[in-house]
């Protein structure tokens, strides 16, 4: 919304342009939310791991976990599936469901609100670790990073 000048208005209207003067995203953008206001994130944490590693793995949709990912995690998961698919698809593989175990998961918390996680997924021919960034926004946990290294 553009500045409105009040410098030529009596008191009580430039009160009144001074209180229409508001940012839309404050009432009808995404909210932070405060950590003390969310549920413990570890359940969260390990549900993800285990779809994002089965969802690589092509055993699982990833729409499955769109609402509780940011826009910018669900693009970069389509990509990874995308380069899998074809990876799958060159060497002539079928797809598996992986076998996996969760092992150990390490939780920080940099800043109310922000959760970041690394958690490790322990597999038949290998270990790998899955990175989280978990932000509260609208009273939920929603992951904006993830990455399996």
């Amino acid at each position: 919304m553009s500045e409105v000048a009040t410098d030529h208005l009596p008191a009580s209207a430039a009160a009144r342009a001074a209180r229409l003067r508001f940012d839309p995203e404050d009432f009808f953008g995404r909210q932070p939310t405060p950590t003390t206001s969310l549920p413990d994130p570890a359940p969260l944490l390990e549900n993800l791991t285990r779809c994002v590693v089965e969802i690589i793995a092509g055993a699982r949709e990833l729409e499955q976990i769109a609402r509780w990912v940011t826009d910018d995690v669900y693009r970069h998961l389509l990509k990874r599936v995308v380069l899998s698919t074809r990876a799958r698809q060159a060497r002539g593989e079928t797809v598996v469901r992986p076998t996996f175990a969760i092992g150990t998961t390490r939780i920080c918390e940099p800043r109310d609100g922000v959760i970041e996680a690394t958690v490790i997924v322990r597999g038949r021919a290998r270990t790998r670790a899955v990175a989280i960034r978990l932000e509260g926004l609208d009273h939920r946990w929603r992951a904006s990073a993830i990455h399996v290294l």
